[in-house]
C-alpha cells in the first residue's frame, strides 16, 4: 500500500514580516512616548491635562516593557507551528 507523502515548505522570508513589524513598533513606540513627554512639559503641573497626559504617558509606557515577552511569544508559536507541520507531514 503506497502513502502520498506530502512536502512541507517553509522559506526564512516569511520571518522578514514579523520581524519588520516589532522593529516599527518599537520605533513608533519611542518616538510616540517621546513626543508625548514633550506635550506634558509644555503643559502647567497639576492641571487636569497634566494629570491626562502623565496616565497617558505611563499607560503607553507599559508596552514596551511587554515587548521582549511578546517577541518570545511570536517566536514560540513559529517553531511550535513549524513542528506541527513538520510530524503532521512526516506522520
Amino acid at each position: 500500500m503506497e502513502t502520498d507523502k506530502k512536502v512541507s515548505e517553509f522559506d526564512i522570508q516569511e520571518l522578514l514580516p514579523i520581524g519588520m513589524t516589532l522593529v516599527v513598533l518599537g520605533i513608533g513606540l519611542s518616538y510616540g512616548l517621546s513626543v508625548m513627554s514633550d506635550v506634558q512639559s509644555g503643559m502647567t503641573e497639576n492641571s487636569s491635562a497634566y494629570n491626562a497626559s502623565g496616565d497617558a504617558l505611563r499607560g503607553v509606557s507599559k508596552i514596551p516593557e511587554k515587548l521582549p515577552l511578546i517577541a518570545t511569544v511570536i517566536v514560540a508559536v513559529i517553531i511550535i507551528g513549524l513542528l506541527v507541520r513538520y510530524l503532521m507531514v512526516k506522520y
